[in-house]
């Protein structure tokens, strides 16, 4: 593997890759993944102006980043919840029994179904669904046998 530089860092420890959403708002973006992925807040700060400039956020032991739109700044906008998707998060699971729990918890939430849970011939329990904000997640766990 190339050497990329100096790795040492101020602060916590960060995973090597860790998305990083704009939602709108993010506020509400923070609560919907608390109750429905058990997310952890870890660092918030706010704007001047009351958006979130900058969240982040412990989910199912990775990482996930998220700030709200500032267009003024920056050069990123909010999925539109009728788009395609570019990106897909995926959250692995032990058991099947975790997807399907999650699945049914995060759906009931708000959250539109675009694959119900299945086993998959690659071994997996799988499902993927697309939450309030337009962002699409992947499900994955341990197919029961």
């Amino acid at each position: 593997m190339a050497e990329t530089g100096n790795n040492e860092r101020q602060g916590p420890a960060r995973p090597p890759v860790a998305p990083y959403l704009t939602v709108s708002p993010a506020s509400a973006a923070i609560a919907f993944y608390a109750a429905a992925f058990g997310a952890i807040q870890k660092a918030l700060m706010p704007s001047l102006d009351g958006r979130v400039m900058h969240c982040e956020l412990s989910i199912n032991g990775g990482t996930v980043m998220l700030a709200d739109m500032f267009p003024e700044f920056t050069q990123t906008r909010a999925p539109l919840p009728k788009d395609f998707a570019t990106v897909t998060i995926s959250l692995e699971f032990g058991t099947a029994k975790e997807v399907d729990e999650t699945f049914a918890r995060v759906t009931s939430m708000g959250a539109k179904e675009e694959i119900a849970p299945s086993n998959t011939f690659w071994g997996t329990r799988f499902a993927v669904l697309r939450d309030p904000f337009g962002h699409r997640w992947m499900l994955n766990g341990q197919a029961s046998s």
